[in-house]
């Protein structure tokens, strides 16, 4: 069985809708990140990095959100040599660009040990996210990113879309992006991620 370790309202909400729409049977482990779970040795012993999504599955762990959504769900992948790059540049975004955007505001001590550079990269924060509602409002095909069919991306791109509210943004400023969030809200996935508490 595959065992998930995740936290509530993090990027590890994307593997866990992957797993839930795959309908695999899987374990979950939730990390309660206000009590710094991720910096405990139990979990270090687990996943050296101190982050989460990981995956413990029968081959061994695998962590990073890109390579778990590909190992729980390949049928989620486009077939085509194309097709398949155009939704891994998503998450490739979405990963190095987007997630990182975000990050600045809680996180900003990773980049910076100045108390000022810090504020200053959480004060962006709303921008650099706003500008990726923008890219992404130009990219999405509706209902969702590639049209009526999700793929990873999708599951993706709708745990960080949760973020904004937070971050200042308003995502209604994004009419295609507004949309496919409230679509995909509805998915049967995500209600039952919303159950087991983390969302």
């Amino acid at each position: 069985m595959l065992t998930l370790f995740a936290s509530k309202g993090s990027v590890s909400v994307a593997s866990a809708i992957m797993l839930e729409e795959t309908e695999t049977e899987y374990k979950l482990e939730v990390l309660d990140f206000s009590q710094a779970d991720q910096t405990k040795k139990s979990y270090l012993n687990i996943n050296p990095k101190g982050r989460v999504p990981a995956l413990k599955t029968p081959h061994g762990l695998l962590t990073e959100t890109g390579a778990i959504l590909e190992y729980i769900a390949p049928d989620f992948i486009p077939q085509a040599a194309y097709s398949a790059a155009r939704v891994r540049e998503i998450i490739h975004y979405l990963a190095s660009t987007m997630h990182v955007n975000h990050a600045h505001k809680m996180r900003g001590a990773r980049w910076a040990d100045d108390p000022v550079a810090v504020e200053n990269m959480a004060i962006k924060v709303p921008e650099t996210m706003a500008k990726s509602c923008a890219y992404l409002e130009e990219i999405i095909s509706e209902p969702y990113i590639f049209g009526s069919k999700i793929t990873i991306a999708d599951a993706h791109l709708f745990t960080i879309a949760q973020w904004l509210k937070g971050d200042e943004v308003e995502i209604k400023n994004y009419p295609k992006l507004a949309r496919f969030e409230r679509e995909f809200a509805t998915r049967p996935s995500v209600a039952s991620v919303r159950a087991r508490g983390l969302l």
